[in-house]
């Protein structure tokens, strides 16, 4: 399904009855990263995924793609749907945004899962990283897409996940230069969201992979420290919709079950 927002086609999917669900995917994804896990949410729930600005069937928007600019699409297509209250689960980028329309429309949200993400905004190490990132996609995007991908896996899983890590790279080479720079350019402007941790009316929860080599550990746990947000921990990378399937849905469920 599609809408037109700000003459941007927007692209998305809603199936099932119940209790919404709103599936946000991550940098370099697109919404068929959720199709084995909304398989199971489906049974009992009404499943949204969005295709975010730039990526899979959605159109690029600008040459920022902020994260607020994404929040504010995701609520149009909400608003379409005519729903009022959901829970939003992030992968990654998809977090940030979750974070953003949290603040933008904190009396929508049931819940909020961040899995594989965080509320800190990009340190000065972190932007410059960012501003390498823009350089080698300008240069070769398809060779940024091919070196970044395995290495949002864990070491170990590089060589266990072969399958998937070629299937997440195909999905990545279909998006475009400017899409993948409007993603980071706006990734590298977001705002520190770590207030939310304790202004939040709704649960707060994280997933965070031990050995995720996109995120540092300890700053995922202090961040959380002194809050109600609660921590799930895998040991593996920053994919647990693929290294850690199983637990990721058990605990996705619970989360979602007490998410009033």
């Amino acid at each position: 399904m599609h809408i037109f927002h700000k003459n941007t086609s927007v692209h998305y999917t809603s199936i099932g009855k119940g209790k919404p669900i709103v599936f946000l995917h991550g940098f370099l994804e697109n919404s068929t990263m959720w199709n084995s896990i909304s398989q199971e949410f489906l049974k009992k729930y009404r499943v949204i995924c969005i295709d975010l600005l730039g990526h899979g069937n959605t159109e690029n928007h600008g040459y920022v793609h902020s994260m607020e600019d994404q929040a504010i699409m995701v609520k149009a297509v909400l608003n379409n749907l005519k729903l009022r209250k959901y829970i939003l689960v992030g992968h990654s980028m998809g977090g940030y945004v979750g974070l953003s329309f949290s603040k933008l429309f904190p009396n929508n949200i049931k819940g909020l899962c961040l899995m594989n993400s965080t509320a800190l905004a990009d340190s000065k190490e972190k932007k410059i990283n960012r501003n390498r990132a823009i350089e080698a996609v300008k240069q070769n995007h398809k060779t940024f897409v091919r070196i970044a991908i395995p290495m949002l896996f864990s070491e170990k899983n590089r060589a266990l996940f072969p399958s998937e890590i070629k299937e997440v790279t195909n999905e990545a080479l279909k998006i475009s230069p400017q899409g993948i720079i409007a993603a980071l350019e706006g990734m590298k402007i977001r705002k520190d969201t770590t207030s939310l941790f304790k202004e939040a009316k709704f649960p707060i929860l994280m997933i965070i992979g031990k050995q995720d080599p996109a995120l540092d550990y300890n700053s995922l746990i202090a961040q959380t420290k002194n809050t109600n947000v609660q921590v799930i921990e895998f040991p593996d990378g920053h994919m647990s919709h693929l290294e850690n399937k199983d637990d990721l849905i058990a605990s996705l469920f619970s989360f979602v079950k007490n998410c009033g």
